[in-house]
């Protein structure tokens, strides 16, 4: 879930009061108190649409599909940074007292999301390109034409073309900036340089047929005539001849000589100019807090020694004889627990899962999506390097939300935790979270758009401990998964910060991992390199999930016998994605509501 809302949160753009207009949306909805603000919000989303192209794509509005801004450049940072100033100011002009409930949670929104990209706009970018998160990987993904971008008609694959186009600006604009790092010593370190080059050669080094962007020429509608292929597969090999190949040969050479010899031996933030100030404004942006990372680092600290006593009684529970680390690896290296031969296996036990645990849902969950779901395996370019995820269906459900699962290496592919991570990536995680909220007509659109990962993430790791509630978790080492991804998560809050604002170096931090969860070294070793791609974001997690814990408890204590799960997560889901300081407002006034004198 994370790369598509964190690599393309909603980009809004400029607007003046004079185009503040309403739009049918707007004038026909009887339940709007304040038609402005309503439209002020509208032209907010919509504008946002224009700005971010793939925002809209991913939505499946196809409006701009042709389409690719050059996120890097001058002039598009500036309009941002208009945008930004001129919303916060038009939003300021209303007064709570004449707007809803909702619609000041909306105005509550809307300046956080303006100060918070404000204050991020103040860092330059200088390393664009990285190991997981970067453009480059979002259009690979694209350009293998099952994704969002649609291949259905001679216009889609001409408005991919204009966007290939587009794109290739952006190739030159990321390695122009990263030459601009070289010389303010603002650069990758070069462990994360090294995983990046194979991702580019194998663009850069296909034969055409085989080139990942010939893609969508090998599945072209069996409607579409022959004059009309003949004229796509001329132009997709001009473009990708000519210009996607060059400019990814060009872009990996320079990372594989004058970039890499560059590159940091430090891992952390804390290596670049201005780093400390940088992991201040990523906490921010990511946990929706004001915790310094001091106290995350306690925090995660607390969470490992509590984590590590429930793994100890799994344990021996199974008989185990030695410590919890002889332990960790016999689950990593247990044949028991690693039984397919086929990737289709894999997938077929996913949707078992979902079969067996589907029964009990309703006993949690009055409300559920209606957006459809599948299960797929992660596309091969990305498949090495990737981790699970969940990609949200598009707003109008034609399109379902799609639980991706990296299957590198079929026979050492390991169950323990196939429960758990069904319950984070699908349901009722992610897509039951961002698929009511996509389906919330109560909701402006911009609000439907929005990703906090600490809200987003923390409902996902929230929603692990509700296994046993669903069924699940009746084999012990499917609940030590449990217990180990929310081990992973506890140690993000110690690796994340002592590796960006402690010192750590990468070694540090993978040995950290390894001495406290049962994940493979490679697997520690892919995640470490994660958090230094990205600092921050893994701390969304289990600050999310323990806030979401810590309201369920007040409530359940607030309540008593009147307390109804059902209610309680109906009550979290029904905002949408939003800063955990406002759920937090607005979960304490439902219980404050309902509690009996």
């Amino acid at each position: 879930m994370k790369k598509l809302f964190i690599l393309f949160a909603l980009i809004t753009g400029l607007n003046t009061e004079a185009q503040l207009k309403p739009n049918s949306e707007v004038t026909t909805n009887p339940t709007i108190h304040n038609i402005g603000f309503i439209t002020l919000l509208a032209h907010y989303y919509e504008d946002g649409l224009k700005l971010n192209p793939l925002i809209a794509t991913f939505q499946g509005n196809n409006s701009y599909n042709d389409t690719l801004p050059n996120f890097l450049s001058d002039d598009y940072n500036k309009e941002l940074k208009n945008y930004y100033t001129s919303y916060l100011k038009k939003a300021e002009k209303f007064d709570n007292a004449q707007l809803s409930e909702s619609e000041q949670m909306s105005k509550s929104i809307l300046k956080w999301e303006c100060q918070v990209n404000l204050e991020g706009l103040a860092f330059e970018q200088y390393t664009p390109i990285d190991q997981m998160w970067s453009m480059n990987l979002m259009m690979g993904q694209l350009a293998g034409g099952t994704s969002a971008q649609p291949f259905n008609t001679t216009e889609d694959y001409v408005n991919w073309s204009k966007r290939l186009e587009d794109y290739v600006v952006w190739l030159h604009s990321a390695k122009t900036k990263m030459q601009e790092g070289i010389k303010v010593k603002n650069v990758l370190p070069k462990s994360l340089i090294k995983k990046v080059l194979p991702q580019l050669a194998s663009v850069a080094d296909a034969k055409l047929e085989e080139n990942l962007f010939y893609s969508p020429l090998k599945n072209f509608p069996a409607e579409f005539s022959e004059s009309d292929k003949l004229r796509l597969i001329e132009v997709y090999k001009n473009i990708i001849n000519n210009e996607i190949i060059p400019a990814y040969k060009e872009l990996h050479n320079f990372m594989a000589t004058e970039y890499l010899n560059a590159g940091r031996e430090t891992s952390g933030i804390q290596g670049i100019p201005n780093g400390d100030a940088f992991y201040a404004h990523q906490i921010k942006l990511y946990t929706t807090t004001t915790m310094s990372a001091d106290e995350i680092h306690e925090i995660g600290l607390k969470e490992v020694a509590r984590i590590s006593a429930e793994m100890e009684a799994v344990k021996k529970q199974v008989g185990f004889k030695g410590d919890l680390k002889a332990f960790f690896g016999e689950v990593r290296n247990k044949k028991e627990l690693m039984p397919f031969t086929d990737p289709e296996q894999v997938i077929a036990n996913f949707n078992d899962i979902h079969k067996r645990m589907m029964p009990k849902v309703n006993a949690l969950f009055s409300k559920q999506p209606k957006t459809p779901f599948e299960v797929r395996r992660t596309e091969a370019f990305r498949e090495a390097s990737a981790s699970a995820e969940y990609n949200p269906g598009s707003l109008d459900g034609t399109r379902p939300g799609i639980f991706y699962v990296p299957i590198p290496d079929v026979t050492s592919y390991n169950t323990y935790s196939d429960e758990d991570l069904f319950l984070h990536e699908a349901i009722p995680g992610h897509h039951f979270q961002i698929s009511l909220t996509q389906e919330n007509e109560d909701l402006p659109q911009f609000r439907k758009s929005l990703w906090y990962s600490a809200y987003g993430e923390g409902w996902a790791l929230y929603t692990e401990s509700l296994g046993k509630e669903l069924g699940l978790y009746k084999d012990p080492y499917q609940y030590f998964g449990m217990l180990g991804a929310e081990m992973h998560r506890a140690v993000r809050l110690v690796v994340d910060t002592g590796l960006h604002s402690k010192g750590w170096s990468r070694e540090k931090a993978i040995q950290y991992s390894l001495d406290n969860e049962a994940e493979s070294e490679a697997s520690i070793t892919a995640e470490i390199e994660r958090y230094m791609a990205n600092p921050g974001q893994a701390l969304s997690y289990k600050i999310g999930q323990l806030k979401i814990m810590e309201l369920r408890a007040k409530a359940e204590a607030n309540l008593g016998s009147d307390f109804d799960i059902k209610v309680f997560h109906e009550k979290v889901l029904e905002l949408g994605c939003v800063p955990l300081a406002l759920l937090e407002e607005q979960l304490m006034k439902w219980i404050s509501a309902n509690t009996k004198a």
